[in-house]
């Protein structure tokens, strides 16, 4: 019997409770990040849906929006309460809610940030980050343009609310969520016991939840590598390229569970960070959780008494479905976002500069630049 495996098994059970309790500590440091960009921005995000004029200003207004609120149901639910109450036409609601996926994705983008004193994992992990901001931005490059001219999600999405509407729903709590958002609580509590309130607060609140975020993902790295490292990291890959259906299975899983589709993507990026996980298998799970974003709101629209609402919800879920079936299936297509994320992923290892230009350009100054544009020429 070999006198080593206690101290193994020891050893393991350890690392396991460390990476769990730094998991908990990663999910809240999520929470004060996406808090913190709604203290500061809620008023501004609800101010940007005044006045658009153009499809693609809706389009811009739902990438900065989401990106203020870090909540891309948080911008789905002010779109459904504008529609509902006949102040925003649902031709511009449609476009808000493709812009609300992209702006979305700056979450796992930023926790990438975490890696990038260290080349190799930053590559890996920017490269699993930007492939979902990717496959979103060409999902709208595709769908946009097919709605636009031929109204199919908004029609489509109609036609099944006459069917589904008053079909009975209901709603799902996430204990993941409640424990987390409890232990933010208890962070927002303590910053506000000494004295910070207001934009103080909500500087304070970012800057612990970037702090967090780094000092979590260096540990999750480091432990997830020991515990996964040889066979069972085989094991996990082969599983999962296996069949794509697997991954997005777990994705859908996984996001109904927790309820935000930003925790389970930013979870996958110490796992590629680690090398634990390729781009090619994390990159169905990311699709997964596209669409399980969509089922809790889906679920609890179907009992609420705004039919348009159902619309908005069903357009969100066909949005994602329907880039799923045009990029998944062919390999061909499912290798250019992931071909684009890594060739950025290389640039941005070499040169942060590509980083700040990447985040400030496609999800600040061109929300902002298509706002101010398309809103002028939608005024002509």
């Amino acid at each position: 019997m070999d006198s080593n495996a206690p101290r193994f098994r020891a050893e393991v059970f350890l690392r396991l409770v460390l990476v769990l309790l730094l998991l908990g500590g990663f999910l809240v440091a999520i929470q004060c990040m996406g808090d913190a960009f709604k203290l500061m921005g809620e008023g501004a995000s609800e101010a940007l849906f005044e006045n658009v004029k153009n499809p693609f200003a809706a389009l811009a207004v739902g990438i900065l929006a989401t990106v203020l609120v870090q909540s891309s149901s948080t911008t789905t639910s002010m779109i459904v309460a504008l529609v509902g109450s006949g102040e925003l036409p649902l031709a511009y609601a449609v476009p808000m809610v493709m812009g609300a996926n992209i702006g979305t994705t700056i979450t796992n983008t930023l926790v990438s940030i975490g890696h990038v004193r260290q080349s190799a994992p930053f590559r890996r992990a920017f490269a699993a980050a930007t492939v979902h901001d990717f496959f979103n931005l060409l999902c709208v490059v595709v769908l946009l343009p097919l709605e636009l001219g031929t109204g199919a999600l908004s029609h489509t999405a109609e036609f099944l609310t006459r069917h589904l509407a008053g079909a009975g729903g209901g709603s799902f709590h996430s204990p993941v969520k409640t424990a987390v958002k409890f232990a933010y609580k208890q962070v927002l509590h303590g910053l506000q016991g000494l004295g910070l309130e207001g934009t103080a607060l909500a500087i304070a609140v970012l800057v612990l939840g970037i702090a967090m975020t780094f000092v979590c993902l260096i540990f999750i790295t480091k432990n997830m590598r020991a515990l996964i490292a040889g066979p069972l990291e085989a094991a996990l890959n082969r599983s999962l390229g296996r069949s794509g259906l697997i991954g997005i299975v777990v994705g859908v899983l996984v996001t109904v569970a927790v309820q935000s589709s930003s925790i389970t993507t930013s979870l996958l990026v110490p796992l590629c960070a680690a090398g634990i996980l390729s781009l090619e298998n994390a990159f169905p799970i990311m699709l997964g959780a596209n669409i399980g974003t969509t089922v809790t709101a889906l679920l609890a629209s179907t009992a609420a008494d705004s039919k348009e609402g159902l619309t908005i919800a069903i357009v969100h879920t066909l949005f994602n479905v329907v880039g799923t079936l045009i990029f998944f299936p062919v390999r061909r297509l499912r290798q250019v976002p992931i071909r684009l994320a890594r060739q950025l992923a290389i640039l941005a290892s070499r040169n942060p500069l590509y980083v700040a230009g990447y985040v400030g350009g496609v999800f600040v100054l061109m929300p902002l630049a298509g706002i101010w544009i398309f809103n002028r020429l939608g005024g002509q």
